[in-house]
């Protein structure tokens, strides 16, 4: 008797543990269709969907370092077609941006991030890859870190404009920025692209979205190039540009997929320190660039400064 209330109980036991997983996988199941629905419904429409398709945006880039391999180990290009040969050089072993006079300048628009939100950042990423890229990388300057939104002209496409027409240009922007909200960001994640650099993705908490600031100034600007740089959703800025392989020489001479698990743990040790940091942004920059990528690369400027005031509704 006892025998069969031992198998009696067992049978009960497992019956029980079947259910609760079957209802698990149930839940499993069911959680997993209402995150898909979410999904769908946030593309669909809505300030959320500007989260989902930068978000989207973001794994890509995340993925571009496995996707093409370390391409700024054999002198790879930049995100806009120049080549790092091109834009750097040795000069009694300091790494020296190689200015070159854009013609005619670039008028770039850029919201620009406050040194008292730039400067820890640039503090952790030096931290971490100084150490194993010593002649081999180039750091963004930290009073110079922006996000750049729309091009009044670029290099791939110049638009000729003259003194006073570049006048009426900066005054249609500061019309822009009257509407426009500041910005409260968080740094989403770091990513290391195939061409070496290291950039920060974020997000956006409150204020006017980067695609609603790039839809007004494409509005205000309507001789500026219709193919812009970059993604309308995007929100990113540089941090620094590997330019060769790191002094580890035992990293250097290593196997492709053993150099990339290295460049990943140095993104992932940034990430831990600086992933979810806050910033705001209050200010649009309207830049006459007279050297090729002036704002990345310290060259001649022109600035023009103008606050986001959110005036009107652009939040």
């Amino acid at each position: 008797m006892r025998r069969n209330w031992w198998n009696h109980s067992r049978t009960v036991v497992l019956i029980w543990a079947l259910s609760f997983s079957v209802f698990l996988l149930l839940l499993r199941l069911m959680m997993d269709a209402q995150n898909r629905s979410s999904l769908i419904a946030e593309s669909q429409g809505g300030k959320v969907s500007d989260r989902m398709r930068r978000e989207m945006l973001y794994d890509k880039m995340e993925k571009d370092l496995d996707k093409h391999g370390a391409v700024f180990l054999k002198h790879g290009e930049t995100s806009q077609s120049l080549s790092l040969l091109e834009l750097f050089t040795l000069v009694d072993g300091v790494v020296t941006p190689v200015l070159k006079a854009a013609n005619p300048p670039v008028r770039a628009n850029v919201l620009y991030l406050s040194p008292t939100y730039s400067k820890p950042l640039a503090e952790a990423v030096r931290q971490v890859f100084s150490p194993y890229f010593d002649k081999a990388i180039w750091f963004q300057n930290s009073s110079l870190y922006h996000f750049s939104m729309f091009h009044a002209s670029h290099h791939i496409s110049p638009v000729l404009a003259s003194d006073s027409e570049i006048d009426a240009e900066a005054a249609a922007v500061k019309g822009v920025t009257q509407g426009i909200c500041p910005l409260r960001i968080i740094l989403d994640r770091v990513v290391l692209t195939s061409t070496g650099v290291l950039l920060g993705c974020w997000q956006v908490v409150s204020g006017t979205d980067p695609i609603s600031v790039r839809a007004e100034l494409k509005k205000a600007l309507p001789c500026a190039p219709e193919k812009q740089l970059y993604d309308a959703a995007i929100l990113h800025t540089s941090f620094a540009r590997l330019l060769g392989p790191p002094t580890t020489s035992s990293v250097d001479k290593a196997a492709p997929s053993l150099q990339l698990q290295f460049f990943h743990e140095l993104v992932a040790r940034v990430n831990n320190q600086i992933r979810g940091f806050e910033a705001t942004v209050s200010e649009l920059w309207y830049v006459v660039e007279y050297d090729v990528l002036a704002l990345a690369l310290d060259g001649r400027m022109e600035v023009r400064r103008f606050e986001l005031r959110c005036l009107g509704s652009g939040s």
